[in-house]
């Protein structure tokens, strides 16, 4: 299990990126991020976090953690799962994608 260190939260929980997967306490979160011009929530965020450019699911993020994030995410993705499991996991991952960009939910 590869983990990358983004910031521990006021309650004592890691935020980490743990494969592929931004984690708080070591739970699954998000596997990405949203910058904050884009998110539906953006200004009671940033009212509670000064400061946050990218949020992770329910984790605000200033930008030097974003960007040890999206790095520890971009590196995670370089690694290919070459087996057929790993490629239809990729397939799959890619139509939702797609189809959540033309608005199917």
């Amino acid at each position: 299990m590869d983990s990358t260190y983004i910031k521990t939260t006021q309650d004592g929980r890691k935020v980490e990126v743990i494969d592929g997967w931004i984690c708080l306490g070591g739970v699954r979160e998000s596997n990405n991020l949203v910058p904050m011009d884009e998110h539906p929530n953006r200004q009671a965020i940033v009212r509670a976090v000064p400061g946050a450019t990218h949020a992770a699911g329910r984790l605000p993020l200033t930008l030097p953690e974003a960007a040890v994030a999206q790095n520890a995410l971009s590196a995670g993705q370089r690694d290919f799962d070459a087996s057929p499991s790993g490629i239809t996991q990729r397939i799959r991952q890619a139509v939702w994608a797609k189809a959540t960009a033309e608005g199917v939910e």
